[in-house]
């Protein structure tokens, strides 16, 4: 098979193009040291294969990865996790606490993306999720460390998108990984080397407050960069933790002022964000068409207002709870 885009950085990083539904989209990100590799989320099963092929083209054997870290279970992110399993025989599945179980027993977990997504439409997106033995998941709970050949990862408990959600700081390289905690950032938005980024507010368990905090959690780390799920490093991350705070708080505003909207508030939303972000894309000097911005930005508009909706229609002590 063709391989996918890699993009390799220094301290034995990579990414590796998930290939989900675009170029681009979802970052696989691969940590080497010293011959021992560790994978950080997995894209689909879909995925699977091309990372497999990169490792061959790296002289990397299956049997040398050790680690394959979920920052959460979103199945753009852990849906390729039972396949991984099954090519890396010697692999850990790393994974937040509360996420543990649905990948042992991911009936929950497939039900409810199923629900969304049709059987069919999902089967076509995300392939065959099973079962993985529950001797071969480790649990990372807040401040928990994993060792690779000497290289220690720090899991940091980092709920705002997800209550299941871990950012890894890797000391080698003083980054995180942050899955969608730290929002996104697609590479076709940069204007002479910076990034915009914006914040991920999908369903079900956005949490603001939450998402604050975590946000500044890292940064309290100082790192140098922060490697994004969608789509990969960045950097200037004092500038961009300003920013998510404060977008943060207008997609909270947007939905507030739609709250008593009912069955209009899907669309009036998402009409807000839009109009938000491409306020904000022109500010940052963005000059793609706006067909091509519209076309980037679509699905995680969509699945933003519908993460607004859920967080509005929750009691306010929701997280509160166990």
């Amino acid at each position: 098979m063709s391989l996918p885009l890699i993009t390799d950085y220094e301290y034995g990083i990579s990414a590796i193009d998930a290939q989900f539904h675009r170029p681009r989209r979802a970052a696989i990100h691969l940590i080497v040291e010293k011959g021992a590799a560790a994978l950080v989320d997995t894209g689909t099963s879909f995925s699977v294969p091309g990372v497999v092929a990169t490792l061959k083209q790296k002289n990397i054997a299956v049997e040398d990865v050790a680690y394959v870290i979920l920052t959460h279970i979103h199945l753009d992110h852990a849906g390729g996790a039972s396949q991984c399993m099954q090519f890396f025989p010697n692999a850990k599945l790393v994974v937040h606490p509360r996420g543990a179980s649905h990948m042992a027993n991911p009936i929950r977990l497939v039900a409810g993306a199923m629900s969304v997504y049709g059987e069919a439409e999902f089967k076509r997106v995300y392939g065959e999720i099973v079962p993985i033995n529950i001797e071969r998941i480790m649990e990372a709970p807040d401040e928990s460390r994993i060792n690779l050949n000497g290289r220690s990862l720090l899991f940091l408990d980092t709920p705002g998108h997800a209550r299941h959600h871990n950012c890894i700081y890797d000391e080698c390289s003083q980054s995180f990984f942050t899955g969608d905690t730290f929002g996104v950032s697609y590479r076709e938005f940069d204007v002479n080397g910076r990034e915009f980024v914006f914040p991920t507010t999908s369903p079900v368990q956005f949490d603001p407050v939450a998402a604050h905090t975590s946000i500044d959690r890292i940064i309290s780390y100082k790192p140098r960069y922060a490697y994004l799920t969608h789509y990969s490093r960045i950097g200037n991350l004092e500038y961009h933790a300003q920013s998510l705070h404060d977008l943060i708080d207008a997609h909270v505003a947007i939905a507030q002022r739609a709250k008593d909207n009912g069955g209009e508030r899907q669309s009036i939303i998402s009409g807000a964000l839009r109009n938000l972000l491409l306020q904000k894309l022109a500010e940052h000097g963005c000059q793609l068409p706006p067909n091509e911005i519209n076309e980037l930005l679509n699905t995680d508009i969509r699945l933003n207002a519908q993460g607004l909706i859920h967080w509005l229609d929750q009691p306010p002590d929701r997280f509160k709870q166990g």
